[in-house]
């Protein structure tokens, strides 16, 4: 695990996690007539550890995301800060309070948006949605139509608030999920992939409403996703689950610097290279009739580009990190290969 302070340094702690892990208790159902017969008899069990032992702090104000393959521990972890469940081991606290202790001070201090379930009810207009939250938050009737005024317009949704939601695409659908959950002004807010299943513009536009929430609001913000993309416009700090343990936790740039020993060339040249030309400037991992793309060690780039252009006619050419998708993917295969279980 890597030990990087947290990206906003003296800014007051928002979360602490110490120690914490979900185990689960599964049946397991054997193939197979005789075996199920059996099993009404004597039901086989095994342990499913969720989360194993997770320390973490969050300070006010920091966009943090959550990654990791399908059943890390990812949403676990949410469903635990936010209270939902109760943990096997370890202690938490957010803003103060203790979640599964589900105090209603900490319950009017935080949010919880989930893309695949909605807390909009799916008969009715968001409008009378917003009008149950101000009834269950205790909002003051100015400051809520203030506040519901400003996310609406922020999310350009005015047209859609009077529309059954059943009546709405997915990302429409999400935008009115956001509102509700910021109409009563949370100091925290658990994301649990918000982006899933949307479009580019739908994507671009939560990215835009998202980052001015934490800028201008100083929400604390918890992401979990599988696209990379929310994770670059709107992420400092990455914290990789894998396994029910964190592997790494650290900046973008710190990823990048940590698990990758080579940079991605890639050369544009007025014609194609012949075969075993290009390769001893770095190993190729694509050509394309001229268009060439190399891996090339870090230490070496500085002495690789001068030999590159003495020797070939490059009409342009760029360097760039490894992609963050690649680093990541390679991360959990890694964490595959040293064993099985994982989290829900």
């Amino acid at each position: 695990m890597d030990n990087t302070p947290p990206a906003t340094p003296g800014q007051p702690t928002v979360i602490q996690v110490d120690g914490l892990a979900k185990h689960y208790r599964v049946f397991d159902k054997r193939e197979g007539l005789l075996a199920s017969i059996r099993g009404l008899f004597h039901r086989e069990t095994r342990t499913v550890e969720a989360l194993r032992g997770v320390d973490l702090t969050v300070n006010q104000g920091e966009f943090v995301a959550l990654l990791g393959p399908n059943g890390a521990g990812k949403t676990t972890f949410l469903k635990l800060l936010s209270g939902i469940i109760t943990p096997s081991a370890g202690t938490a606290t957010v803003l103060g309070h203790v979640p599964w202790e589900r105090a209603d001070a900490f319950r009017r201090r935080f949010a919880l948006v989930m893309g695949q379930k909605n807390q909009l009810w799916w008969d009715l207009p968001a409008a009378e949605s917003f009008r149950l939250h101000r009834e269950i938050y205790r909002i003051d009737p100015t400051r809520f139509a203030r506040t519901r005024d400003e996310l609406v317009e922020m999310l350009d949704v005015g047209g859609l608030v009077n529309r059954p939601v059943r009546d709405l695409s997915l990302g429409e659908r999400m935008k009115l999920e956001l509102v509700a959950a910021l109409l009563h002004e949370p100091e925290v807010l658990f994301l649990d992939e918000p982006t899933i299943g949307l479009d580019v513009v739908a994507q671009h536009t939560i990215h835009r409403f998202l980052r001015h929430v934490r800028t201008e609001r100083r929400v604390t913000v918890v992401l979990t996703t599988h696209y990379m993309k929310d994770v670059a416009a709107l992420c400092e700090r990455l914290v990789v689950i894998t396994r029910g343990s964190i592997l790494y936790d650290g900046s973008l740039e710190g990823i990048v610097d940590r698990f990758t020993s080579h940079k991605i060339v890639t050369l544009d040249l007025d014609e194609t290279p012949a075969p075993g030309r290009i390769e001893r400037f770095g190993f190729p991992c694509e050509i394309r009739g001229p268009r060439v793309t190399l891996r090339v060690d870090r230490e070496r780039i500085a002495d690789v580009l001068p030999e590159i252009l003495r020797a070939e006619q490059v009409r342009d050419i760029s360097v760039e990190d490894v992609p963050l998708e690649e680093i990541v993917a390679n991360l959990f295969r890694g964490a595959a290969a040293g064993g099985t279980g994982g989290g829900r």
